[in-house]
């Protein structure tokens, strides 16, 4: 009966929600769109492309179309609620379905590979961590860009013009939590500390506060994020707060010269021209039905291309824009002979190691028993309260290894400086490897590698743009990546060593022994991804005879094309990507305009 009810709720405020967009500039089909002449054509309405989106749009002489594969997130339920991003969008209808190839290195286990396909992207569905990662991942792609824009010093005020501080959803006073002079409240996505408190909170603060290994850190947010500290989410009064919901909420969607569309998969892109600089690119293909049609539109600017580190490689390659031998072989004509497109695709590998506890304070309850679950959701219905304010985590860890660590025997340190970490600890009171347990309550120690050496790819199946790409991270592909996750799962058994969880730990479930052997076979049967793919359209020098973007995130040896997303990294930075691509967007933004 509840279920039943809330599907018909659900039903009736994505009718009104479409419906109350479609009279300002988001449509659904495009013969409705009033234009067919843009100034610029945005690919993607996700986390970087609907920042530029709305920074365009400021200038009412500039006209804009964005194109969105996925539907709209207006009315989209299981997109606001928090706690839903962990346990029910990966494999909804707002995620993509991706899945790796056999990873060799994780006894060929395919990987599920979730990414937003609604409006907003990733930002809709992922799970909200913000953090703008160290100041040495950015110095570092000033060093190999040439371009000290890219600098942490340069890009700060981009973070504060992307963030706005608000209040935790259950009004609680988070002095102590993070450090006020790093932040912004006049920003564009709500970030907010957590809004409901998790059992383990006191037992994580009370041994970082106490540990030299895992000290506690007052702001990951500070450009050293080094140590314990409360988590920081893209979560606004107690609701996800995306680039959807901010960047397009209804206040920017009533703009007269931004109009977005979406159920609007492109195909390609189209040479329309040639010039003396190389060959210009302003069309876009788009079908809406599958491919039964398609539609060719011409940018007058310029074509944006952010379809994420997935689906902007695939839209070059079919676009005849990569490495010319093998688009060729698949049939594809090549129009921009660029090898570098699709290849450097890093991936932040991630493992996780759980306790029994002691306890039913945990959120195991609300993944198992459907009362739990139904009062946590009409709490949460009325009051923007409760549990499913809250995601994975309320507490995360960054870690360096000492200098002297054996793991760096015969190579030089991966992290881009002193203050930038190896490896990630999130907390997580309650079950998070797949269907909870009927019985027993847990905590988990995730643990994560976060400056991998190993170097994946994105590679085509076929000519056709509608085939899902080939996805494959080479996760664990180095002796570093391995040794990594080995030894963060023995930080993770230390950090519980601290005197204040006897009592609140019964035992470690996974049972594994502490030798080189078992860890690594523990880690090859359940090491996963935390969802953040980097550098499948690496920028780097102007001039430089690798990667696919110059400094100014134009497309090498193309006109009329620049690419904006997390494919642009040439390294993945040392934390959540979220930020970071806000921030690379902002500053996208300011590049755009300043050559119209």
């Amino acid at each position: 009966m509840f279920f039943a009810m809330l599907r018909s709720t659900l039903s009736l405020l994505l009718v009104l929600g479409v419906a109350k967009c479609s009279q300002a500039s988001l449509f659904e089909h495009f013969s409705d769109i009033p234009h067919r002449e843009y100034d610029f054509i945005i690919i993607g309405g996700g986390t970087a492309g609907n920042v530029i989106a709305n920074r365009l749009s400021e200038n009412p002489n500039i006209s804009i179309l964005v194109l969105e594969a996925g539907g709209s997130d207006r009315g989209a339920y299981l997109t606001q609620v928090p706690y839903y991003g962990l346990t029910k969008l990966p494999g909804s209808q707002y995620d993509w379905g991706y899945s790796t190839v056999p990873q060799p290195n994780l006894d060929n286990r395919v990987i599920p590979y979730p990414r937003g396909f609604v409006l907003g992207g990733s930002s809709s569905t992922n799970l909200m961590v913000y953090t703008r990662t160290s100041a040495g991942d950015f110095d570092r792609y000033a060093a190999v860009t040439g371009d000290n824009g890219w600098s942490w010093n340069q890009l700060k005020p981009y973070f504060y013009k992307n963030e706005k501080l608000t209040a935790p959803a259950d009004g609680h006073n988070p002095s102590g939590q993070y450090n006020p002079i790093f932040h912004s409240t006049s920003g564009m996505v709500g970030v907010s500390l957590p809004g409901f408190p998790r059992g383990s909170d006191p037992l994580i603060l009370q041994t970082a506060s106490r540990s030299s290994e895992f000290p506690f850190k007052l702001d990951m947010n500070s450009g050293n994020s080094l140590g314990v500290g409360w988590v920081q989410s893209s979560i606004k009064g107690g609701v996800r707060s995306s680039s959807a919901t901010s960047y397009l909420s209804d206040q920017y969607l009533g703009r007269p010269n931004l109009h977005v569309l979406v159920h609007a998969r492109v195909t390609r892109l189209i040479k329309t021209s040639s010039s003396a600089h190389g060959p210009v690119f302003r069309g876009v293909e788009f079908t809406q039905n599958a491919g039964a049609s398609k539609t060719i539109l011409n940018a007058k600017k310029e074509v944006i291309l952010s379809a994420g580190s997935i689906g902007t490689p695939a839209i070059l390659m079919h676009s005849g824009i990569g490495d010319a031998t093998t688009l060729q072989s698949l049939g594809i004509t090549s129009t921009l002979n660029l090898p570098s497109v699709g290849r450097n695709l890093t991936e932040h590998p991630i493992s996780a190691i759980v306790w029994r506890v002691n306890s039913t304070n945990t959120f195991d309850s609300i993944d198992r028993d459907p009362a739990a679950s139904a009062a946590a959701e009409t709490l949460w219905n009325t009051t923007h309260t409760g549990t499913l304010t809250t995601s994975l985590t309320t507490q995360i860890g960054f870690f360096r290894f000492p200098n002297t660590h054996p793991i760096f025997n015969g190579m030089e340190d991966p992290a881009s400086g002193p203050t930038t970490p190896h490896y990630e600890f999130i907390f997580s009171n309650g079950w998070i490897l797949g269907e909870t347990p009927p019985t027993d309550n847990y905590f988990t120690i995730s643990f994560a590698a976060v400056q991998p050496t190993s170097r994946g790819s994105i590679t085509l199946s076929s000519s056709d743009p509608l085939a899902a790409p080939i996805i494959d991270p080479n996760l664990l592909g180095t002796n570093y990546d391995r040794a990594t996750l080995r030894e963060g799962m023995r930080a993770a058994r230390r950090f519980i060593q601290d005197p204040v969880f006897n009592g609140y730990l019964l035992d470690e479930v996974t049972e594994v022994g502490d030798s080189d052997d078992s860890i690594d076979e523990y880690i090859r049967s359940l090491t996963a991804v935390v969802f953040h793919p980097t550098g499948t359209a690496m920028m780097s020098a102007k001039g430089a005879q690798y990667g696919v973007v110059d400094p100014d995130l134009k497309v090498k040896g193309a006109v009329g094309l620049r690419v904006v997303d997390a494919s642009i990294f040439p390294f993945v930075p040392s934390g959540h990507t979220q930020a970071p691509v806000y921030a690379i967007a902002e500053r996208a933004s300011d590049l755009i305009k300043a050559d119209c």
